[in-house]
């Protein structure tokens, strides 16, 4: 009777979630009965030391579930305060002794962000976006065959895999990233409708050296807000998501202006 309001505090949660979102509330559901089960019922009459064994069996692996799929779960609705990448920048700038290192970084609503911005970002980075499950394999097969005829390394990262990493993780090309952006990959396909994926791409994707959102870039290198971008504005900051640390948007070099057109062409392509 003593865990009788954790009980009700657990029913009105996962109540309230399986009601406003049906697929992120039952895998919420489910997490929390799992460590329910795992760690609170022992205390019911389990000694202590099968209460350890029960915990180190069953809750830690679901409580790590629970602390991942809970963040995706969040941000679904709240928008980000920030990003992993963006963090990540500020700790090196504080460790190379970069006092005057700024994020610039402001948070737009889908529907104030030129519908031109969101059509060159998807002809740029990620063209079967609307249909792909979070991973686009006809593109990793080209990356492959292209990455073993050529030294420079061709990605293939989907949009939602690119979400996965700037929102979570760090950079780099280890295996254990690689499987840890494969999985924030398939729960944020799974528990964001595909209009959510892109409004949190365009808002964290790094668009220059401390700039990530496309509010923020399309202030700092146009003097205008997002809703106002027109179609070669939109073009040029797509062409710069490859890298944007070596690609400029201002002064922008003769391969950034041969892949802007390049867009531009892919954009009346896709409509």
């Amino acid at each position: 009777w003593r865990l009788m309001p954790v009980v009700g505090a657990f029913d009105v949660l996962t109540g309230m979630a399986v009601l406003f979102a049906p697929r992120a509330g039952v895998l919420l559901y489910m997490s929390l009965w799992a460590i329910w089960t795992a760690l609170l019922r022992p205390l019911s009459g389990d000694s202590l030391f099968e209460f350890i064994e029960r915990a180190g069996n069953y809750g830690v692996p679901f409580a790590l579930l629970l602390l991942t799929v809970l963040p995706v779960v969040a941000l679904r609705w709240l928008d980000p305060w920030s990003s992993a990448f963006m963090l990540d920048a500020r700790i090196d700038a504080w460790r190379a002794g970069t006092k005057d290192y700024q994020t610039q970084y402001r948070w737009v609503p889908l529907e104030k962000i030129a519908p031109t911005t969101a059509l060159a970002v998807i002809a740029a980075e990620d063209q079967q976006f609307p249909f792909h499950a979070g991973f686009d394999f006809q593109s990793i097969r080209k990356a492959i065959r292209a990455n073993n005829n050529s030294k420079q390394l061709r990605g293939a990262s989907t949009i939602s895999q690119q979400v996965a990493k700037n929102l979570f993780l760090w950079s780099g090309r280890s295996y254990f990233r690689k499987g840890l952006e494969a999985y924030f990959t398939r729960l944020i396909e799974w528990l964001w409708p595909k209009e959510r994926s892109l409004e949190v791409y365009l808002n964290i994707a790094e668009f220059g050296h401390g700039v990530y959102g496309v509010e923020a870039a399309a202030q700092r290198y146009f003097r205008k807000p997002a809703t106002k971008l027109n179609g070669p504005e939109s073009a040029t900051l797509a062409a710069v998501l490859p890298n944007p640390r070596t690609f400029k948007v201002q002064n922008p070099s003769r391969y950034v202006l041969k892949r802007r057109r390049w867009i531009q062409q892919q954009m009346r392509a896709l409509g």
